[in-house]
């Protein structure tokens, strides 16, 4: 009877062990100090609509979550959130306003959902880690052009999805609590590419199995270029800069 519940004891402690190795969760909270630079257009039935950045430092407060399991038939899955605020000016006519010779101050906000369904290809195997999976981008789009001469002003909102590779690496340094990480979303069709990329090194406390705070900072560039024949609108806008924050290991 002691030789079975020896044997039993050692078997849950195995499984114990196996589950924490295929079962994590991870979450995080930052700020980005990133900026916005760049221009857009719109000629669609002769129109002349312009607008150009004023490229002014922005602080965004971003947060992302990551469940991993130990099922491999099923995708593992991360989750992003960031808001994007930009200014400029702009003149000309658009869709579905005329500023006409004046410029007016226009700005936007960026709510981007990233909700991103991976696979886990190497599991810290000789410290590296790699995923590969799909990225599907929601941006919740709202923008307003304030009043200017005879311009009496326009505000709108748009939402729509883009769909990006996702490419994740992590490479941890024997002997330390430091791990260097970048990811990569990424799509391009025609004139278009759009991309989200990130390049960053944290430091776990191992003050607990249980629960691991630790600290991240990185770089990050996102890129908006979007020129094709069907689209109104043509883009050439990007984000970039340095961000910070914490984070916490299940």
């Amino acid at each position: 009877m002691k030789k079975v519940f020896y044997s039993l004891t050692c078997t849950a402690l195995l499984a114990s062990s196996v589950m924490a190795d295929f079962t994590r969760v991870e979450m995080g909270a930052g700020a980005w100090m990133q900026t916005p630079k760049g221009s857009a257009s719109y000629t669609d039935g002769g129109a002349n609509g312009s607008y150009t950045s004023s490229e002014n430092d922005k602080t965004e407060t971003y947060v992302w979550a990551l469940i991993k399991h130990p099922v491999p038939i099923l995708p593992n899955l991360r989750v992003e959130y960031v808001s994007i605020e930009e200014s400029g000016l702009a003149t000309g006519q658009f869709k579905d306003f005329d500023i006409g010779a004046n410029t007016s101050a226009l700005s936007y906000d960026m709510k981007q959902y990233d909700i991103i369904p991976y696979y886990n290809i190497l599991d810290n195997t000789s410290w590296i880690t790699l995923d590969l999976g799909l990225d599907i981008k929601i941006v919740d789009a709202s923008y307003s052009a304030s009043p200017s001469g005879t311009f009496t002003g326009y505000s709108d909102s748009v939402t729509f999805a883009v769909p990006l590779l996702y490419v994740r690496a992590r490479v941890e340094i024997p002997s330390t609590d430091i791990g260097l990480e970048t990811d990569v979303k990424y799509v391009t069709t025609g004139d278009s590419t759009v991309y989200d990329i990130r390049a960053k090194v944290d430091y776990t406390f191992d003050f607990t199995p249980a629960v691991q705070p630790a600290l991240e900072v990185g770089y990050r560039v996102q890129k908006l270029d979007i020129d094709e024949s069907s689209v109104d609108a043509k883009l050439d806008i990007d984000f970039s800069g340095f961000y910070a924050g914490l984070m916490l290991r299940f």
